[in-house]
């Protein structure tokens, strides 16, 4: 039985520095990304994503923040659907947002891009659920909200 881990790499799309240190940290403690690449707002992950120098170096998961500058969740959502076949990897996009407005979570239930819609901060649990569903290619179960 193999018991080596896959190497799983979670890219984080949010311009509040304190929330995406507190999720690195998080992260590390629970040993659950190798790494963690992050972007100020949604622009900078497009760019990163499309640039073919980083064709090898792309993230696993994706968790996009709603309300950011300059690209916010909702716009880099609508241009990850345009680059997402040429990026020849699935990547799964998780929402977190401290956003409850309905309109949100009913707009994240009905794009089929997003697989969850988390409230932050988010729950430790269910962030292992998502690394150990990575892990094991597999759906993690969902949050109540979607």
């Amino acid at each position: 039985m193999n018991t080596e881990n896959k190497i799983v790499t979670a890219g984080i799309v949010d311009d509040d520095d304190i929330f995406t240190y507190g999720f690195k940290k998080s992260a590390a403690i629970k040993n659950l990304f190798n790494k963690v690449l992050s972007f100020g707002d949604g622009r900078e992950a497009i760019d990163y994503l499309k640039d073919p120098r980083n064709s090898n170096q792309l993230p696993d998961v994706l968790f996009v923040d709603i309300n950011m500058p300059v690209m916010n969740g909702w716009e880099f959502i609508d241009a990850f659907a345009e680059i997402k076949l040429k990026l020849g990897k699935n990547i799964p996009i998780y929402i977190i947002s401290s956003s409850i407005d309905l309109e949100d979570i009913k707009r994240g239930k009905n794009n089929t891009l997003i697989v969850d819609y988390l409230l932050k901060p988010i729950d430790k649990i269910y962030l292992k659920d998502i690394f150990d569903s990575l892990q094991n290619q597999t759906s993690p179960r969902k949050s109540n909200l979607l």
